[in-house]
């Protein structure tokens, strides 16, 4: 890929800015067949995107989307391979911000992205969301998915236990007896899936870290901080502290990401913790479930309990795409009003770019008020300065809980991929 070809798809995408006023409408393609458009993205926003194709599918008949899911340690991995072999999809998932392989940083030194700034979903973007969707001031992203990081809650298995969502670390400690007493687990985990190793210690790092210094990851960057002197070591001992209370189900390292949801759609498991796009999932699995999503405390004053939440799902367009008119209505199509809300209704998630339009689900009711209050931060990953600190996350949280490291060893390990330059 080269950086002229992004100097044509900024030609092209400026007149296309100001010829389309619904970011999407019928084609005339070949009479004899329509023009087909490849799709990479995550198993978890399946539902999600099904509802967005789905529509756009109605709009642009000429225009067929193909979509291929993949689980994020999948799409990581493969996303870099399929370009570099000149086979990459024509959309695809991106990460926000620079912290895996698929970043949107990662991929846009490779030039593996077209260059978005002037496609009009940008009008109404927030400020705040465009450092994880932005290098060196143009957008390479259109994001689609704000989400949170926390407890979702089966409410039926919740009254079953006589409990309700915790506000304080005491009371979550209490209620993982409470629910073992009643022959459940309060979680289950499905740590044999890398990327789920990560999201406990997010929800806990959010309380411990940054709401007494929300400038942490600058600090980081500057040499002021690190990972073993900070609020990371309390929330992987506490990580640690759930699982020795019983607080999690037998075996996390063996139980798959499926198999936690199972235990939940079953009731075997009282929740789960979990990012908000689990819900449809979930809901899919288990239609009579009754789902609330909560922070997951750290502490006992909850005032200070903070959330992860952020830009969580976006998309990205191959600038080398054979099908550009196409594949731009579609990344139009997912900036606007319109496909923002099919796929966070779907989801369970806010849209990325807000609107009036659209309902909150009562599910995460408490991500919209954090959101609007402010007592949410960005996901971590999205703010490391490589891919090996979030590589290396996966990697000693399953040491720890195999018991083959312990948390100086893992802190320190962070603490030198942290360090690395990509």
């Amino acid at each position: 890929m080269t950086r002229p070809s992004r100097l044509r798809g900024l030609t092209l995408a400026l007149v296309l800015a100001a010829t389309t006023t619904t970011g999407c409408g019928p084609f005339g393609a070949s009479e004899d067949a329509p023009v087909e458009l490849t799709v990479k993205a995550s198993i978890t926003d399946k539902s999600a995107m099904d509802a967005v194709v789905a529509e756009f599918h109605r709009l642009n008949p000429d225009i067929h989307v193909s979509v291929a899911y993949a689980d994020a340690d999948t799409l990581q991995e493969q996303l870099p391979e399929d370009f570099r072999a000149e086979k990459g999809p024509d959309i695809f998932t991106v990460w926000p911000g620079s912290g895996n392989p698929a970043s949107v940083t990662a991929l846009e030194q490779d030039g593996l992205l077209e260059n978005l700034s002037l496609r009009r979903f940008n009008l109404t973007m927030p400020m705040g969301v465009k450092p994880v969707t932005d290098v060196n001031g143009s957008t390479y992203a259109v994001p689609v998915t704000f989400s949170g990081i926390g407890a979702v809650f089966s409410m039926g298995a919740l009254d079953a236990v006589g409990g309700e969502p915790p506000r304080t670390w005491t009371e979550l400690l209490s209620l993982c007896q409470t629910a073992r007493d009643h022959g459940k687990v309060l979680f289950a985990v499905g740590n044999a899936t890398p990327w789920v190793t990560q999201l406990i210690s997010y929800a806990l790092v959010a309380t411990t870290v940054y709401a007494d210094e929300p400038d942490f990851d600058r600090n980081m960057d500057l040499g002021k901080e690190t990972f073993a002197g900070s609020g990371w070591r309390t929330a992987l001992r506490k990580y640690l502290e759930l699982d020795e209370r019983g607080c999690f189900n037998a075996d996390p390292l063996e139980t798959t990401y499926e198999e936690s949801l199972d235990q939940v759609a079953t009731g075997r498991a009282v929740g789960v913790v979990q990012v908000a796009s689990v819900l449809s999932e979930l809901r899919a699995a288990a239609p009579d479930l009754t789902l609330r999503m909560t922070a997951l405390p750290a502490g006992d004053d909850p005032e200070e309990t903070r959330m992860p939440g952020a830009v969580s799902a976006a998309y990205a367009l191959n600038p080398d795409t054979p099908h550009r008119k196409e594949a731009f209505a579609l990344i139009d199509f997912l900036g606007s009003a319109r496909g923002q809300n099919l796929y966070n209704r779907s989801g369970a998630t806010l849209p990325a770019i807000p609107n009036t339009s659209f309902t909150v689900d009562p599910a995460i009711k408490e991500v919209a008020e954090r959101q609007k209050a402010g007592t949410t931060v960005p996901f971590m990953d999205q703010r490391w300065p490589n891919s090996a600190v979030q590589r290396t996350h996966f990697a000693q949280v399953k040491a720890l809980f195999a018991g083959t490291t312990n948390l100086d060893a893992a802190l320190a390990a962070l603490d030198r991929a942290h360090g690395e330059r990509p």
